[in-house]
């Protein structure tokens, strides 16, 4: 899910992710690393490779970002409450100029997340994000709402909205399934400002 929980992995554990996805005419590929050494903090290190064939030639964009998430108030039931920080570094290359630059990203969000018995979760998040390129930068406020609903023993239904300023929002629904404890795969499509996106990713904690 886009929208992010409020929650850790818990002491001493780590995770590994991979997505693969399409919106509109850009592809993408992502790869994350994350770990836990203090309890309630998790930390992320992802990397990503992005092109667009919206342009002839087609643009090019290579990433790399940092994550700490801090959720000091966890619960398995009611609500969780926390905090995430992310830093990136795009390496864009437009083909077509042709011309390269580098995009520096920062954001803060607020994470809530309510869990009812069953299985049932309510996402919230609120926060901002600032992006700088070529000598310009702007700063947008970001939000999100996702549900997650169980099917069956394995498999959840996922259901979000998201957006930020000056933007239509997004909408995503999706299912995730675990093969085995730990090992998740799950996939989404959704719609919004006129263009379709999905995505397919496994995930793996241990």
């Amino acid at each position: 899910m886009n929208v992010d929980d409020a929650g850790t992995l818990a002491k001493g554990d780590m995770k590994i992710e991979g997505v693969l996805g399409k919106d509109d005419r850009e592809r993408s590929a992502e790869a994350l690393f994350g770990f836990s050494f203090i309890e309630h903090l998790e930390m992320e290190i992802g990397l990503a490779r992005a092109t667009d064939h919206a342009t002839d030639p087609d643009s090019r964009a290579r990433g790399v970002g940092f994550g700490a998430k801090w959720v000091p108030y966890q619960n398995d039931t009611g609500w969780s409450l926390g905090a995430r920080v992310d830093v990136g570094r795009t390496r864009i290359h437009d083909r077509e100029t042709p011309e390269k630059f580098t995009e520096r990203s920062w954001s803060v969000s607020g994470l809530a997340s309510y869990r009812w018995e069953g299985g049932r979760v309510l996402h919230l998040n609120l926060g901002s994000a600032r992006t700088r390129a070529q000598g310009e930068s702007e700063t947008l406020g970001t939000w999100g709402i996702g549900y997650e609903y169980p099917l069956l023993d394995r498999l959840q239904l996922t259901m979000e909205i998201f957006g930020e300023e000056h933007a239509r929002p997004d909408k995503a629904i999706g299912l995730r399934y675990e093969i085995v404890d730990g090992l998740k795969v799950s996939g989404a499509v959704g719609r919004g400002s006129e263009r379709n996106f999905g995505q397919v990713g496994v995930a793996w904690e241990f």
